[in-house]
């Protein structure tokens, strides 16, 4: 198994990293995508992925979250930089998006930050990991012109409505990755996902956040990921077996790896 987003490198996992790598590798996953959240994270996430090489695989981003008026061409510069003098490091450009949860102040940032990001990814020939949290129209807007280009990538934590899925869908280079928001007893993914190919789907863990049930409001980790595995193949009439299959060689194709 392949948990395409974790941020394993963050703080929540300084007392027991080892020991979480560990039980991942032992309930059979095999590769952490781990996406940066901004400039004062890459050392942490570069040092983990030197750690584990052939393991963990970073992503060179800005989350959206991160990004105001006053630190906006800073965090992009050292974006860019990265993405230059270390291309083959990265497997992604994220985790990048849009993010209106809390308030709009800083939308025109978020979208700068966005495109800047998006086009990028062309020019460097790397899919993108995208975050979304009530923003979908703007999400869509933004990335409309980029709808018939060789943009790539995966929609991060799909939680989004039956009509957003079928426009999401529109853009044929992109996955969408689930993770224990599935297992929630009132989600409503399961419904929405019967109309996403399983060729579409990625796994994922999003720890330390989001973790499945029956472990919801615990620290998340990448040994739960055979609990997403296991709900999903249920909601598509898989064996865990052939999701697993599946969704190995989804991850493989989107990241560049030899599956």
């Amino acid at each position: 198994m392949i948990d395409t987003h974790s941020h394993l490198f963050c703080e929540e996992f300084d007392e027991d990293r080892a020991e979480v790598v560990n039980r991942a590798r032992a309930h059979g996953v095999e590769k952490v995508v781990m996406p940066n959240i901004d400039s004062q994270s890459v050392a942490r996430l570069l040092d983990m992925c030197r750690e584990y090489p052939g393991y963990c695989y970073p992503a060179m981003g800005v989350h959206p979250t991160s990004v105001t008026d006053a630190n906006l061409q800073q965090e992009l510069q050292i974006v860019r930089q990265y993405l230059e003098s270390m291309r083959d490091t990265f497997v992604a450009i994220g985790e990048i998006g849009l993010d209106l949860y809390w308030d709009r102040t800083f939308l025109k940032e978020q979208l700068a930050a966005l495109s800047a990001q998006l086009d990028w990814a062309l020019e460097f020939d790397l899919p993108v990991i995208i975050h979304c949290r009530e923003a979908w129209d703007e999400l869509f807007a933004c990335m409309e012109s980029y709808k018939n280009t060789k943009l790539k990538g995966v929609f991060h934590s799909f939680t989004g409505t039956a009509a957003q899925a079928a426009e999401a869908l529109k853009y044929t280079g992109f996955c969408f990755g689930v993770n224990g928001v599935v297992t929630f007893k009132k989600s409503t993914l399961p419904e929405v996902l019967r109309q996403i190919p399983v060729e579409r789907i990625l796994l994922e863990t999003d720890s330390p956040y989001l973790a499945p049930v029956p472990n919801r409001g615990k620290r998340n980790e990448s040994a739960f990921v055979p609990l997403v595995l296991h709900k999903l193949a249920e909601i598509y009439g898989r064996t865990d077996g052939e999701f697993e299959k599946i969704t190995d060689k989804n991850a493989s194709e989107l990241f560049g790896w030899k599956n």
